[in-house]
């Protein structure tokens, strides 16, 4: 799978020194996934959670972070949506929230 808007991942850790590590331990994974359905990305991460068909909520860290990712299966990308502490993401629509770039 592709990786869209990774520098959202790098931002989160330069500000979260601690996610760093499981970030990328994160990417690697996702990058090496050949995820065709989300019962196969259920397979590989059961702790995911399914907001539909195309969006998933990963824990990061144990549970200290949550990511929002959309995946496009047909084309191989994972689009990262939000990052955030359980905390925030306590705070947010999941379901809703869409992608803002931040400069």
């Amino acid at each position: 799978m592709r990786i869209i808007a990774r520098s959202t991942l790098k931002k989160f850790w330069e500000e979260n020194p601690t996610a760093e590590q499981p970030l990328l331990a994160w990417a690697d994974e996702a990058e090496n996934a050949d995820w065709q359905t989300p019962q196969q990305l259920k397979e590989q991460y059961r702790n995911a959670s399914i907001l539909g068909d195309k969006r998933f909520v990963f824990n990061i860290k144990g549970n200290d972070f949550r990511l929002i990712v959309d995946i496009e299966y047909k084309f191989s990308l994972v689009f990262v949506i939000w990052i955030g502490s359980h905390n925030e993401y306590d705070k947010i629509d999941a379901k809703n929230i869409e992608y803002v770039k931040n400069n």
